[in-house]
């Protein structure tokens, strides 16, 4: 394991707490919806990945890529870039970062009413403000897919 002493300045610095920027966010008022076995749900993670053949995420993209319901998550790619981030779990099971198949069981279960035609991906490594408009957009696509729920997958 290497010492933070040993990182290179650049990297000293992102991964100093004080040295990051975040924007204050207000408290957001608690919405009623459907009982949880009536919500449609879609995941929305900041693991970087993407369709095999899409493009990868560059340094502080703050976009996001859409990864279709029937996709098969064997065949997702990881272009998170960080060289902090721990790829050896995705390698093993992707439901660490892609539950696909356990909100599959839980909409088979009942416990969820459905599971969305489309989930998404965001880069985690890059500043929030960054993600403002991706993340109203998407927003706007959620309300359009009847989506009421998001499991949300921080990495």
């Amino acid at each position: 394991m290497v010492r933070f002493t040993d990182l290179p300045d650049y990297e000293q610095d992102h991964m100093v707490f004080l040295a990051k920027d975040c924007v204050t966010l207000e408290p957001a008022p608690w919405v009623d919806g459907p009982p949880l076995a009536e919500r449609r749900v879609a995941i929305v993670t900041t693991a970087g990945l993407q369709r095999r053949g899409d493009r990868p995420f560059s340094k502080g993209a703050g976009d996001f890529r859409i990864i279709p319901g029937d996709y098969d998550a064997a065949d997702l790619v990881m272009s998170h870039i960080s060289v902090n981030f721990d790829r050896v779990g995705f390698q093993q099971d992707w439901n660490i970062v892609f539950p696909i198949d356990r909100l599959r069981e839980l909409a088979a279960d009942g416990v969820i009413g459905s599971v969305a035609d489309y989930h998404y991906s965001f880069l985690g490594s890059t500043k929030p403000d960054e993600l403002e408009t991706s993340a109203r957009h998407l927003a706007g696509i959620l309300k359009e897919d009847a989506v009421d729920a998001v499991l949300l997958v921080p990495i």
